[in-house]
């Protein structure tokens, strides 16, 4: 049988509905909203909202169990009549300041030798970054037997070579002897970070620079002063102010190693807070520990982020 023409349907493109949708997505203003949302819902389930109720139960008297009660800044007065927390209050400077310390002085050391033409090179860098791909509990119940008082390869070391008198120091049961064995850990630690990060920038100083230097007879001394330690002060401070976060915030280390002890000596604000709020229940005073720096990072974030800006422009 004969198809009469009006009879042939006739395509009649997308469906209303679905142009207007494709059409609004085709807008900037809308579709740059559109992938922002889901990293801002992230955000603000895992960052902001965590972080408010941290300071909703640092300012009541939250116990586990039970209603708790507006209570103002009283857990943060109250903190400073404990003798853990301020002795923890000085654990933290201590430990971040020699920690950071260090890992500035042998981290521009390693990235230095790194730089250098040396046999192996690949495997070396390779090498260097292995403590800080280890999780750092498997790696810190390492240093935990080789600091333990009855098996301790540090002691057996030293003792061999005549550093020291047997049986050793007992690394972890004495307080300065323990704050060293978690500061050691944490250099360790943290040293890939630095000699890595600095490694980045000092490949990136042009060698003019130094043929320059080193043509109006500037020796090496001269030109990691004058030309090396100014180009890597952005890289420096970027990886100083991270650092300083981590090592202030960390909890790992000395809770696998020494757990706050002994009596108290090698407490971070993390372990504190932990004991408090999970150990004894006392949900509120372990939040108030857990941000009582929190105004003064904020502060070096702002100065150190400030001073990157002015050496960047």
């Amino acid at each position: 049988m004969a198809i009469r023409a009006d009879e042939i349907p006739v395509s009649r493109g997308r469906p209303r509905g679905t142009a207007r949708v494709s059409g609004w997505l085709d807008r900037e203003r809308i579709l740059g909203p559109v992938f922002v949302t889901p990293a801002l819902l992230l955000l603000l389930l895992l960052v902001a909202y965590p972080f408010v109720m941290a300071v909703y139960f640092s300012l009541s008297n939250a116990f586990i169990g039970r209603p708790s009660e507006f209570i103002g800044i009283r857990n943060f007065v109250r903190l400073w009549d404990s003798d853990a927390f301020r002795q923890t209050f000085q654990n933290a400077f201590v430990f971040t300041g020699v920690a950071v310390f260090f890992k500035i002085v042998m981290g521009i050391t390693l990235a230095l030798l790194l730089n250098e033409q040396l046999w192996f090179k690949r495997m070396i860098r390779g090498a260097v970054l292995l403590p800080w791909v280890i999780p750092t509990a498997l790696s810190t119940l390492g240093w935990w037997w080789m600091f333990n008082s009855l098996y301790s390869v540090v002691n057996w070391t030293g003792i061999a070579i005549g550093l020291m008198d047997p049986p050793g120091p007992n690394w972890l049961g004495q307080r300065y002897y323990a704050m060293a064995a978690v500061i050691t850990v944490n250099i360790w630690r943290g040293l890939p970070f630095f000699a890595i990060s600095i490694l980045a920038a000092l490949v990136a100083i042009p060698k003019e620079l130094y043929e320059a230097a080193e043509a109006d007879g500037a020796n090496a001394n001269a030109r990691f002063w004058h030309i090396t330690l100014p180009l890597l002060k952005p890289v420096l401070a970027v990886v100083v102010l991270f650092s300083t976060i981590f090592t202030f915030s960390d909890f790992n280390i000395v809770y696998v190693l020494t757990r706050g002890g002994p009596i108290n000596s090698t407490h971070l604000f993390a372990t504190l807070s932990r004991v408090l709020g999970i150990d004894t229940g006392r949900i509120g005073e372990g939040a108030a520990v857990s941000l009582y720096l929190f105004p003064l990072l904020v502060f070096v974030v702002w100065a150190q982020l400030r001073f990157v800006r002015k050496q960047a422009y």
